[in-house]
């Protein structure tokens, strides 16, 4: 988790890839919209693959953290 960084002062507190200014959740949402790590990274040149990796886990930590209400009816 060591490529995942929280700075209050840089992004409000957001969780950021390396310092840079690329929120974690901007990584996963772009997989969610179905892109491939390739396509991101040619988009965020400044990312490579074990970033893209290295947001996921730490998704997936957070998702195991906390409860999260899902609609029933979605």
């Amino acid at each position: 988790m060591d490529r995942i960084t929280v700075n209050p002062r840089q992004m409000g507190g957001e969780p950021c890839i390396r310092g840079l200014r690329i929120p974690v959740a901007t990584v996963i949402g772009m997989l969610a919209d179905g892109m491939t790590p390739d396509e991101i990274v040619a988009e965020l040149p400044p990312l490579d693959r074990d970033d893209i990796t290295a947001a996921l886990r730490y998704a997936a930590a957070q998702v195991t953290r906390r409860s999260i209400d899902l609609d029933a009816s979605a």
